[in-house]
């Protein structure tokens, strides 16, 4: 069986994964709904290749509600008819943000347009920080070979 390098970094400084719980608290309470974040989180974690996250974040999205059918074709959400307007736009957002190097203009005013038409200043800022914050602990888990489905003790 494969083995982490380390313990979670977030766990080894525990005040770290204060501030993360605190940063994930502050995102769900801006009004995007659940399902969306964690579509969100898969996506940026299916880019980054964080195989603890692309384990877990099916499994919360059930949990809120998800079918497997969307949660199947999320990879692929550009090309499927299961997302609404606003799920894609906050995926195409998602996307942008996770590959910033990807291009001279990162996120293009065509990706934060859209996302701005369908939400408010409050729940973008969620929607940034939320993709910041999968961002980060895809970092810390593919950095540290954390295994999915492993316990994080």
């Amino acid at each position: 069986m494969p083995q982490a390098r380390m313990t979670n970094p977030a766990l080894v400084l525990p005040d770290a994964l204060k501030a993360l719980q605190a940063l994930d608290a502050a995102t769900k309470a801006a009004g995007v709904s659940v399902r969306t974040l964690e579509l969100m989180h898969l996506r940026a974690s299916q880019i980054n290749g964080c195989g603890v996250c692309v384990d877990m974040h099916p499994k919360l999205a059930r949990k809120a509600g998800e079918t497997d059918e969307r949660l199947f074709a999320v990879g692929a959400w550009r090309d499927t008819p299961y997302f609404t307007p606003a799920e894609r736009a906050a995926l195409a957002l998602t996307e942008a943000v996770t590959r910033l190097s990807d291009r001279a203009d990162p996120v293009p005013d065509e990706v934060w347009n859209e996302a701005a038409e369908h939400y408010d200043e409050a729940q973008l800022a969620s929607l940034v920080l939320s993709i910041a914050s999968i961002n980060v602990w895809n970092r810390l888990n593919v950095s540290v070979k954390q295994v999915a489905g492993a316990s994080w003790a």
